[in-house]
């Protein structure tokens, strides 16, 4: 494991570029499912410094997205009722269980913790425009609620097989080419799941703490 003291999380200016584009998908009123665009040819800059662009970051990314989709139901579970979107008593339950878990398969709990925070976060952009969405336009807003209880259970799921995914990742994660990697499998996994531009903006919100460069 390498000293949690000497590394700091890098946002690629790429993926900064990704948001942008998905925030402008937004601006154009964009409500359906929308398809994130292609990744990139194997003749790119992202896929040429190796033979698989993605590498270990693509299963993450993955998790990162089923997450971000899992969000709609726990925003249909808490709208028209008290439960706020920002629960800091059930985020913290969440860091505590991922940084125990991640001490178990023999990951990074600090790192574990720091990427997480981001997939609370990007959860919450998901749960807030879906909000914005329902307020605008009243009928597309959901009409049955979910179990919240049932939807964490699945939230729970999806967590241990993240917490596996950023362990199995580590080296990729401090690699010079996590950046690009990285961007590659968002771009990816937007396109396979097909992800609308709220849920591309949430998914550049859920990777900013993936990569980690070692301090001088």
């Amino acid at each position: 494991m390498r000293p949690t003291n000497s590394v700091r999380p890098v946002l690629s200016p790429r993926l900064v570029l990704i948001a942008a584009a998905a925030a402008a998908v937004l601006a154009g009123g964009a409500g359906g499912a929308v398809a994130a665009p292609a990744p990139p040819p194997a003749s790119s800059s992202a896929s040429s410094s190796a033979p698989s662009s993605h590498g270990a970051l693509r299963p993450l990314a993955g998790l990162a997205a089923d997450r971000l989709l899992v969000a709609d139901q726990v925003a249909a579970a808490k709208w028209g009722t008290d439960s706020p979107i920002d629960d800091p008593a059930r985020e913290q339950e969440v860091l505590d269980a991922v940084a125990e878990q991640a001490r178990e398969v023999g990951g990074d709990p600090v790192a574990t913790s720091r990427i997480f925070r981001d997939q609370i976060e990007a959860s919450k952009v998901v749960q807030r425009g879906l909000y914005r969405r329902w307020q605008a336009d009243p009928a597309t807003a959901p009409t049955e609620r979910p179990d919240l209880a049932k939807v964490r259970l699945e939230i729970n799921r999806i967590n241990g097989e993240l917490v596996h995914a950023i362990a199995d990742s580590a080296d990729a994660r401090t690699a010079p080419s996590c950046p690009a990697r990285l961007l590659a499998g968002a771009l990816a996994t937007g396109h396979e799941k097909r992800l609308d531009g709220l849920h591309a903006v949430a998914l550049t919100r859920a990777l900013p703490s993936v990569c980690e460069t070692t301090a001088p």
